[in-house]
């Protein structure tokens, strides 16, 4: 395997490609004694039309890639989760828009239910009358998120910026689409997308990288195997689909997601993209930002305002989160504020500050062993490398921060989705 050496993190991690196409990282961490593992398939909720092997395009229901993520636990034997938990450790799984990750973290048994992890996200399983029952299960958790408000605001969010892009279906999908499910979908996009060549392991602990590879190489298919091409993303217009878009829930207050629709990233720039929009994020709406503040005094929101860059093929956006008795002043203010640091810039000490403040933040996540397995696996699917960061933060300057605020922040591309009480 070869070694990955991050002298600026004091970091070593080992890194190989199988025969097959599987990628592998371990972080070795000598001093740890719990041990992590993450499989993830480049597979997500917004995956909905690709080409099969015979070339044609497939069309799928929402909802197929999170439906065959809680199918994937069961095996002709029994449930994975029941056999790894009286083994020791805590096994989950999530679906993104992009992604698809199976994990566990323990302390004992690491290699046998690394085995075990690999094998039942390999080999599928279901049958029709297991399919129809989780098509109830997974019927009432849509109705739950549903019943959400802050889970309605942001995909109605999602829905009003996207007239085309896949970002905008529901990653559960709905109970209608979910019903079209059949045991011969999740066998056919398992087999898309649930090949070595799509998927990437990582790995962290007190761990032998070469075992970890050699038991790959045992348990996985030996075909050599590709990453899915051919997944569809039409084409999206800049501007935004919708600029409001409102419901009325059982809430006390009204409640909004804010949404400014960006560019996606150019190729090998979405680790920078992010940093830099995660940093233009912290200028407008953190606690040490003057806007914050100004809207605080005025009355116009509560303690809590949360803000976030995301990104997927095809696509990225800011959003910002929290409650306000006038959530379009809010808009505008927010826009007022960001013409006016894209004209006359961003204050150097403000913007130093909290560049400082947000590396140190992304070095102590370092600490979890999850967050950086995760982070490995899904900036490697966007073609990069996570621990390349300390280098890509010393090329961001204020004025890369001001272009975001004059590019992004504009009426064209922003959507507000506003959750107001019933009545």
């Amino acid at each position: 395997m070869d070694k990955l050496e991050y002298s600026a993190l004091g970091q070593t991690v080992y890194h190989c490609v199988l025969p097959n196409g599987l990628r592998i990282y371990v972080d070795v961490r000598p001093e740890y004694s719990k041990q992590f593992a993450f499989f993830a398939a480049r597979y997500g909720g917004m995956d909905l039309r690709f080409r099969g092997e015979d070339g044609e395009w497939l069309d799928t229901p929402a909802g197929v890639a999170h439906f065959l993520e809680h199918k994937t636990f069961d095996t002709e034997d029994g449930n994975a989760l029941q056999s790894m938990a009286a083994n020791g450790v805590d096994p989950n799984a999530f679906t993104s828009a992009s992604m698809t990750g199976y994990f566990f973290d323990g302390v004992r048994c690491f290699e046998e239910n690394l085995r075990t992890l690999l094998s039942f996200v390999s080999v599928p399983w279901f049958t029709a009358e297991s399919v129809e029952k989780e098509q109830g299960i997974i019927a009432q958790e849509i109705r739950m998120c549903e019943d959400d408000p802050n889970d309605e605001a942001y995909y109605r969010l999602l829905e009003a910026m996207y007239t085309e892009h896949p970002i905008r279906t529901r990653v559960a999908g709905t109970v209608e689409s979910i019903s079209r499910i059949t045991a011969d979908t999740l066998y056919q996009c398992h087999r898309a997308f649930y090949r070595p060549g799509n998927m990437v392991l990582c790995a962290a602990g007190n761990i032998d990288p070469q075992r970890v590879a050699d038991i790959a190489g045992e348990v996985l298919p030996a075909e050599r195997s590709t990453a899915v091409d051919g997944v569809c993303c039409r084409q999206e217009p800049a501007q935004v689909g919708q600029r409001l878009t409102r419901r009325a829930m059982p809430v006390s207050m009204p409640l909004f997601a804010l949404g400014f629709k960006g560019a996606p990233a150019e190729e090998g720039g979405a680790l920078r993209q992010r940093l830099v929009a995660e940093l233009t994020c912290d200028v407008l709406f953190s606690p040490s930002a003057p806007l914050y503040n100004r809207l605080y005094e005025q009355g116009l929101l509560n303690s809590s305002l949360g803000s976030f860059y995301s990104s997927v093929p095809g696509c990225a956006f800011i959003v910002a989160e929290g409650e306000s008795r006038d959530p379009e002043r809010v808009r505008d203010e927010v826009l007022r504020e960001a013409a006016r640091l894209g004209a006359e810039g961003v204050d150097q000490e403000l913007w130093d500050r909290l560049k400082k403040s947000a590396y140190g933040s992304m070095v102590r996540h370092l600490n979890s062993m999850e967050d950086t397995c995760i982070e490995m696996a899904q900036t490697w699917f966007d073609g990069e490398d996570y621990l390349s960061f300390p280098q890509v933060f010393q090329s961001i300057e204020r004025a890369d921060g001001e272009a975001l605020l004059r590019e992004w922040f504009v009426e064209s591309r922003t959507a507000l989705s506003v959750i107001s009480p019933e009545g």
